[in-house]
């Protein structure tokens, strides 16, 4: 099937690996010319109003870009060079009420939007990729070869209209964080023993075989062990790009209680601080009401 993508990040070049290793033909663009160099097998457009001009009608464009502006902007250069029945797949972490807003002025012009939340990371190229797909059950009949191709096995389906399948990933990632935290908590109390010098990376092995906590990340958990124990070149400050506060910010709206995932995404936050403020507060009071002794610099 002919199709384009537009962004080879880490994501998108290995997508494009994995459809063209699928027999699929490709125009790929990126605004970074060496990302397109990577790529020098496959048809290159020029700047985005060439990626229409090297598609056969009925058009497919899928963007893996950033979420937020990037996609708004790349749509907005696409758009004059497509035409009725066209679609915009958007692959990436955007806000399931972004889409919704997109996809209604996309159908006024006639073009079809669907999301696609994709999950697998830098390992979805050889293991196949998870696609939750937010279309029209025809549309995603249509572009259904293309799902095939990219997903491990059993990995895609449609979760509903436009706007589900970046719904469905948004609540994917706020559990990921509460898993990550979980984890993070648990290898810290291994870590900090008094009683035990233990192995982190001989534990994570361990329950990979059996145990109620085995799971891909605990086997990620067991590689980055194996090569330092003490994760000693690893700096302790976490990001977060978005899709766990979407969806504390949904949880809140709906009335459901998501203590976990609320209290993973304030861990990350305060990865961030050289030093907590709040902490130096908290102290200075038990000082005053009950004379304990502070830490001074």
């Amino acid at each position: 099937m002919q199709l384009a993508m537009i962004g080879l990040g880490r994501m998108g070049g290995n997508m494009v690996k994995r459809l063209a290793q699928g027999g699929h033909e490709l125009i790929v663009y990126d605004a970074n010319p060496d990302a397109l160099k990577a790529h020098a097998g496959v048809n290159a457009a020029k700047d985005l109003a060439d990626v229409p001009r090297q598609l056969t009608p009925r058009r497919v464009v899928w963007i893996m870009v950033p979420a937020g502006d990037a996609v708004d902007k790349t749509i907005d250069q696409l758009m004059p060079h497509l035409a009725t029945g066209d679609i915009v797949i958007d692959g990436g972490n955007s806000n399931f009420r972004d889409t919704l807003r997109r996809a209604e002025a996309l159908a006024a012009q006639g073009v079809e939007l669907l999301d696609v939340g994709t999950s697998g990371g830098v390992w979805g190229l050889t293991l196949g990729y998870c696609l939750m797909v937010g279309a029209t059950p025809a549309t995603f009949e249509y572009c259904e070869p293309i799902f095939r191709t990219l997903a491990a096995p059993d990995g895609y389906a449609r979760v509903g209209p436009t706007g589900s399948g970046h719904y469905v990933k948004m609540v994917h990632n706020g559990i990921e964080y509460g898993m990550l935290q979980a984890y993070a908590e648990g290898y810290e109390i291994l870590h900090a023993s008094t009683d035990f010098r233990l192995e982190l990376g001989q534990i994570a092995k361990l329950w990979n075989h059996g145990s109620v906590v085995r799971s891909w990340l605990n086997e990620l958990a067991e590689r980055a062990f194996a090569g330092d124990d003490k994760l000693s070149e690893v700096r302790g400050y976490v990001e977060d790009s978005g899709e766990g506060r979407w969806t504390i910010e949904e949880a809140m709206r709906l009335n459901v209680p998501a203590p976990v995932i609320t209290l993973s995404l304030l861990a990350r936050l305060r990865s961030r601080q050289e030093e907590s403020f709040g902490a130096r507060v908290i102290a200075a009071l038990r000082r005053e009401f009950g004379g304990h002794a502070v830490k001074t610099k």
